[in-house]
């Protein structure tokens, strides 16, 4: 037998009817994620350069705050090993879905709707040991199968770093924008840099950094505190040519509001943390025109 002719033979094996078998898995979930994010105007992919610098709580805080506006508003947790979405909104733990495969977010209140990969899992204190094909392929399924309707605004929360897991999620949800979370430690803002520059190779649009853990106002005299230090983030998005969105204060009612399942009450009127908000919310409005 000929090389040509044993080529030719190990075209019909069952190793490439299975790698045909996946491609035609992988474009009808591209056709699957594309239709179902058709119908949401902004897509904003909350990231961070390295784990802890609270951008989960930023996420679902951001999310709380747009519903609060009136927005429809998506929040989505993708992040496989650390998913805590679930536990600050108080959310329950059960898929359901419309008769198919497809998934039925949440409903928190009139304006807001949650789903966490963390509802798929049976036990929740079991690792997921799983390598970076597999964990692509599950965010692109999980992405693929929520089923969210017509919304103004999806929040993804997204697994921190640069790794398989951002990427992926960046590239499945293709006109997604980036918010960069950090704190103002220096190991923090080392990271940052990294996902900037990870933006810009992906070409990822970036609407700009949140400082998050920021001055502590001392409830009894008013003092303000740097518990880790202060001004690290709007120096780093001036050096790196992109936009500062602001500076949330280190709050420990934010940090038991989150853990009680109740960030809707962490962002209360009048609080420094709730104003603070409100002016990233501000400058974000002024990249994301809700009238267009």
């Amino acid at each position: 037998m000929s090389k040509e002719s044993h080529c030719n033979s190990s075209c019909g094996s069952s190793t490439c009817a299975s790698q045909t078998e996946a491609q035609h898995k992988k474009a009808l979930e591209g056709k699957q994620i594309e239709q179902s994010l058709s119908r949401i105007k902004y897509k904003l992919l909350v990231m961070s350069g390295k784990g802890g610098v609270g951008k989960s709580s930023i996420s679902a805080n951001l999310a709380v705050a747009f519903a609060r506006k009136g927005l429809r508003v998506g929040l989505m947790d993708v992040d496989l090993h650390g998913p805590s979405i679930g536990t600050i909104m108080g959310a329950g733990r059960k898929i359901t879905s419309s008769g198919g495969s497809r998934i039925i977010p949440e409903i928190c209140d009139d304006h807001l709707k949650v789903v966490s990969i963390d509802y798929l899992l049976e036990n929740k204190d079991q690792p997921l040991i799983w390598r970076g094909p597999v964990k692509m392929g599950v965010i692109r399924q999980f992405i693929a199968d929520v089923q969210w309707g017509d919304l103004d605004i999806l929040v993804i929360d997204s697994p921190p770093g640069t790794g398989d897991e951002p990427l992926t999620v960046a590239q499945a949800v293709k006109d997604a924008k980036a918010i960069i979370v950090t704190t103002p430690q220096q190991v923090a803002l080392a990271d940052v840099r990294k996902s900037i520059n990870f933006c810009r190779k992906i070409d990822l649009d970036m609407l700009g950094i949140i400082e998050n853990m920021g001055p502590f106002f001392c409830p009894c005299c008013g003092k303000s505190v740097d518990v880790f230090k202060s001004g690290g983030g709007e120096t780093i998005a001036k050096q790196m040519g992109i936009a500062f969105l602001g500076t949330l204060p280190f709050d420990p009612e934010l940090t038991k509001a989150c853990d009680s399942g109740r960030p809707m009450k962490a962002g209360k009127k009048g609080s420094g943390f709730s104003a603070a908000l409100d002016a990233c919310l501000s400058r974000l409005y002024d990249q994301l025109p809700m009238g267009d």
